[in-house]
């Protein structure tokens, strides 16, 4: 296993810093985007709808089995390797977990220290990209925890972005979780840069789950969807193959919940349950929308809100998760899709409309209707905090020539960045601006924020997560627009992560570095 130096890393950076209808088998080839304003986008021109039959029933991803005697300790193995999968009816050659096209979930509490057994059992062919970086070279990101982002004192490692796995190489992951926010709905992917991509849209990926410590959503049933997308093409997942590929970022034909095109929930009238949604694709936006039913806010990123939020339909960006709550209030003789209505990330007409799922009644009413809550987590507030005389940060995210940038400089491996510097124990505005024509979802590592200021984009996207008691580490940075984060630099020191989540961008530059620094103290 290889490593980079965090020392040469941070010297690098801070010299830098200074100076029509489709339906299975869905393995047509994808629509290319067409061009976009400020370094482009697109969904492949006009958008197409993509409405294939109701599928398998749904089932939530493969729980990873705990292998600890230790009631203190979940432990987990995780072994990346090829796979025969079948998508949308074809069938594929893809890179995976353990075989399985999403991840198996993790789950643990705030109580228990997270061990990760990696192992990567990818071909050692030595294959590169046309990034030219290591094709199955990889590592992991546990998306969403607020642990250490580099190394632990006995040797293994938190959530450190500088680890590298060569194909049969092991290493071990443990994650200190007592300072997570309980209920929070994380996930994991890889993060070695240059080959982001190509991994996650072969399906990479699997939800993390720290346990509510609230009983307020118990009496639910809970239904864990991870939503991915894929192009298949002969026998593997169409490559990216062209520097517009990483500019515009793939959309694939097959989109999938768990690893199923269109599947069939159940539910029974009157019953409420709890849809726990992660955005696992490289590029693809959701607007979700559930025909003839109303969409009930309950959790994002960071955790559980204060209470419910009633929405018609609501934006789901790459990276980003949300809690839902259903209740069955339609017709039991009908079946309902769960919709991602036209959504275009470069603003223009068009983007496709997806059924991702179809909500069907059986069974008899229960006794007594299962109701909606009227809070969720009481101890969910808004930070209240004197915005004034804090640091603040701008950032602006731009592309342009085959690369992304921000604030003009383009992440090309670890030896030049972006690079902000923040103490810990401070409270800091990021300003993030967006100077190019498509909606870019902004990722920060370590610590969550609350959103300020949503400048463009969609009101309703700009109105929940302004108002909600929401932490958030992944938000839309609408095209030509801007966002103001409100950030706590708390508990970690180290070198942490920032960047687009469109994971092309992320390849191809749109990254920075945030080097969280111990509190300085009185002078």
């Amino acid at each position: 296993m290889a490593g980079i130096s965090r020392r040469s890393m941070l010297r690098a950076a801070a010299a830098v810093a200074a100076g029509a209808t489709v339906g299975a088998p869905v393995a047509a080839h994808a629509a290319r985007g067409g061009p976009g304003g400020g370094g482009g986008g697109g969904t492949g021109g006009g958008g197409t709808v993509l409405d294939p039959p109701v599928g398998g029933r749904f089932a939530d991803p493969v729980l990873l089995a705990d292998v600890s005697a230790d009631p203190a300790v979940v432990d987990v193995a995780l072994t990346a390797r090829m796979a025969t999968v079948t998508v949308g009816g074809a069938t594929a050659s893809l890179m995976t977990y353990d075989g399985l096209r999403p991840g198996g979930t993790i789950r643990a509490r705030r109580d228990q220290l997270l061990r990760v057994r990696m192992r990567n059992d990818l071909p050692a062919s030595g294959a590169r990209n046309i990034l030219g970086h290591p094709l199955y070279d990889t590592n992991l990101h546990t998306h969403g925890l607020h642990v250490t982002p580099g190394d632990n004192p006995n040797g293994t490692h938190g959530d450190n972005m500088m680890v590298m796995l060569r194909p049969g190489e092991s290493t071990v992951y443990e994650y200190d979780l007592s300072l997570q926010r309980p209920g929070t709905l994380n996930f994991y992917h890889p993060h070695l840069h240059g080959s982001v991509a190509d991994q996650m849209w072969a399906g990479m990926a699997g939800a993390l789950v720290v346990e509510d410590e609230t009983e307020t959503l118990s009496a639910y049933t809970e239904r864990v969807m991870v939503l991915q997308d894929v192009t298949v093409v002969g026998s593997v997942a169409e490559p990216h193959d062209a520097m517009m590929d990483y500019m515009h970022g793939l959309e694939g034909r097959a989109v999938t919940v768990n690893g199923v095109v269109n599947p069939r929930i159940d539910i029974a009238p009157g019953q409420v349950q709890r849809w726990r949604l992660v955005n696992a694709c490289v590029a693809r936006f959701f607007r979700l929308s559930l025909a003839g039913h109303t969409l009930h806010v309950v959790g994002t990123d960071g955790g559980l809100l204060e209470k419910p939020y009633a929405v018609g339909e609501l934006l789901l960006s790459p990276g980003e998760r949300v809690d839902l709550l259903v209740k069955a209030s339609g017709s039991p003789s009908t079946s309902y899709k769960l919709l991602s209505l036209p959504y275009s990330r470069q603003g223009a007409m068009g983007g496709d409309q997806v059924t991702l799922a179809t909500l069907t009644y059986g069974g008899k009413r229960t006794r007594v209707d299962q109701t909606l809550p009227t809070v969720v987590d009481p101890a969910a507030t808004r930070a209240r905090i004197d915005t004034a005389g804090l640091k603040r940060v701008r950032m602006d995210l731009s592309m342009g020539q085959g690369h992304g940038y921000i604030n003009g400089i383009s992440f090309t491996g670890h030896d030049s960045s972006y690079m902000t510097m923040s103490e810990l124990g401070t409270w800091e505005v990021w300003e993030v601006t967006n100077s190019s024509g498509m909606d870019h979802p902004f990722h920060h590592h370590t610590n969550h924020a609350q959103v300020l200021s949503v400048t463009g984009g969609d009101p309703g996207y700009a109105q929940l997560w302004t108002s909600a008691a929401a932490w958030k580490d992944v938000t839309v940075v609408p095209r030509w627009g801007r966002v103001e984060l409100l950030v706590p630099v708390r508990d970690h020191a180290g070198m942490s992560m920032l960047h687009c989540h469109i994971i092309e961008h992320e390849d191809i530059g749109m990254m920075g570095v945030w080097h969280i620094e111990e509190a300085m103290g009185p002078m």
